[in-house]
Parts: structure tokens; sequence; C-alpha cells
């Protein structure tokens, strides 16, 4: 392992003013995307619509910094036959890989999810890295509801979380572990936050136990922030001094950066609170985003499958890559929304 090649990488992550595009929708995932807008889910179409994001140049240079891909993505070529991958490096951004098989049912757990996905990872690991993946990512998913999340819930994620991070950091990857409290259900704010105070300490102790180096990887945790059907939602300060409070109790300096997941917020909103926990400066990480939804739902709505509105679905992602850019600094401000892209 290269730990100064890790922190190098790691730092490029969450370089200032850049976020990471999450493009590593599963093929069921996006086919949900593309019903909305009308959009058949073929192998062409997902090439396509990914292929327009990364050709819009200004954006991809300027604010995103690496790419999450799924591992159909990482093999295509674009129309022209360039390698999907080349199109993310030639732009200055970092390729990256989702790794995870996607969370499933924990037994005897009702309720409760618990990630898989670790059997064959290192060869996986060597083969992505011969593909140009540089860094990666696995998402564990805890529920908020009546008698959840469990001490089981809790550690089987947070083992599985660590033993990723160290196979990953093995084959000199990246890994960004992402241990989401979702914010589904009534919970208000409050107790989001015991349960993300919860996770983090659990994780952090299992990354400690695996032996992986802090300084090689990117955290990817929710916001502190009511459950949506929560009926008290709290103003964007109150998240975002909620979320400082915690992560601060919770996440060692010696962490590079943080990038935050959108976890179903709009898109204004999940680039309003990251304004502001940036704002509250005086973070001894950097922090930034790691947006699939919302940086994409715009361009997904203005695509809609036809190759006469890419023009118009690049403007609304560049527009989105931007706001989240300023959001980034801590310099985003609500009318910034009503400038053109």
């Amino acid at each position: 392992m290269n730990l100064d090649g890790l922190n190098a990488i790691a730092k490029k992550m969450v370089a200032k003013g850049k976020g990471i595009l999450a493009a590593d929708e599963s093929t069921g995932t996006i086919k949900k995307r593309f019903d909305k807008i009308g959009v058949a889910n073929t192998e062409e179409n997902r090439r396509d619509y990914r292929e327009m994001m990364f050709r819009t140049g200004k954006a991809m240079r300027e604010h995103i910094s690496g790419v999450i891909l799924f591992d159909e993505t990482i093999r295509q070529k674009a129309k022209d036959g360039t390698p999907l991958v080349k199109l993310i490096e030639d732009a200055g951004c970092i390729p990256g890989i989702k790794v995870d098989a996607g969370a499933k049912p924990l037994p005897f757990h009702p309720g409760e999810l618990v990630t898989e996905g670790l059997d064959g990872l290192r060869d996986r690991f060597k083969d992505y890295h011969k593909l140009g993946a540089r860094f990666a990512k696995w998402r564990a998913v805890i529920d908020i509801g009546a008698g959840i999340p469990t001490y089981n819930c809790v550690q089987a994620n947070a083992h599985a979380l660590a033993r990723y991070a160290a196979l990953a950091q093995e084959n000199d990857i990246v890994p960004i572990v992402e241990p989401e409290v979702l914010m589904d259900g009534d919970h208000d704010i409050a107790r989001c936050a015991d349960v993300t105070q919860w996770v983090l300490k659990e994780v952090f102790e299992q990354l400690f136990v695996a032996d992986v180096q802090l300084e090689g990887m990117v955290l990817k945790p929710n916001m502190v922030i009511a459950g949506k059907k929560c009926p008290k939602q709290n103003s964007v300060e109150e998240v975002a001094r909620a979320t400082v409070r915690i992560l601060k109790d919770c996440v060692p300096a010696a962490v590079p950066g943080i990038a935050f997941l959108s976890g179903g917020q709009s898109d204004e909103d999940a680039t309003a609170h990251l304004s502001a926990i940036n704002a509250i400066g005086n973070l001894p990480w950097a922090v930034t985003f790691s947006y699939g939804r919302a940086l994409q739902a715009a361009p997904q709505a203005a695509w809609a499958g036809k190759a006469e509105n890419v023009a118009k679905a690049q403007a609304a992602f560049a527009h989105r890559a931007l706001m989240n850019s300023l959001a980034a600094t801590g310099q985003w401000k609500a009318s910034d929304e009503k400038k053109a892209a």
C-alpha cells in the first residue's frame, strides 16, 4: 500500500470547490429514473446519458473531482469509441467504482439491511485498478424506526465497511466509506443525531481494528436531518449546526475529507445545507458533495432521451455542478439558483 499516493488521491477528491458525481446507479435503479422520463433502459441509452454528462467540459473540469461508476459503465466506450474512463480522465477527474453488491435483509432482523459483496472483492479490485479506478465506494444502509437500528445491524455494516476499506487500500484504491442513516420515517433531528453518532463511532472503531489508514480514505455520511415524515422540519442553519456537532465528535481530523450524500433531499436543500455547513467554518477536514440524484435529476428531465436535448441537459447539469461547487466553499446563495446555467 502506498499511503502517500492514497492520501494525494483522497485530497484531490475533496479539492476546494470540487465534488464527486455519483453516476453508479445499478441497472435496476437507473431503470426507475428512466421510467420517469419515458426512456427505455437499454445499454446504449445508459451509455449515451452518462457520456452526455462526462462531456460537459467546463463543469467536469472546474467543479467535479471524480466520478463513481457502475461495473457496466467502467467498461463502456462512448459512441465514437473512446472509453468513458478516458473522457473522465481527460477532464482532469478521477474514475471511481461502486463495489458493493447491494443491501440485503439482515437475518432475524425485520426492517434492517446489511450490505453484501465482500466475496471475491480482492480480485475485483485488481481488475478495477487495471480499468482505471483509483477510488471505490461501498454503501451501508441504516434505517431508523421502532426498535431499530439494532446493535447487530450497526455492527455488521460497520464491520463490512472496514473489511471493504482495508481491501481497497491493499490494492492502492481510496475507499469512500458510506454509512447512510436514512431520512425516511418520522424521526426528529435529535433521533437522527443520536443514531448517526452511534453509527459513526462504530464505523471508526471497526476501521481502527482493521488497520485502515484514515489519511487514505474519504467519508460519505448523511447529514443530520429530521425524517421526511417528521412534522417538524428544521431550518437550514439547524441542520448545519447539528451535522457539524456530530461530525466533530466522531470523525478524526486525519480523514482528508467528507463528501456528503444527498439522501433524498431536494436539489436545492442538499446545496443549501452543504453551503451552511461550510459557512460555519473551522472544520478539520475538507467538506464537499458526492451527489447522485441531486446533480442528475434536472439533466435527466431536460434530456428525456432525445439527442436534440443534449445541450439543454448539459446546461442543467453544469448549473447544478456550479451551485454545489459554490456550496462546497460556503458561498452559495438562494439567488444564485435563478441565474442562467
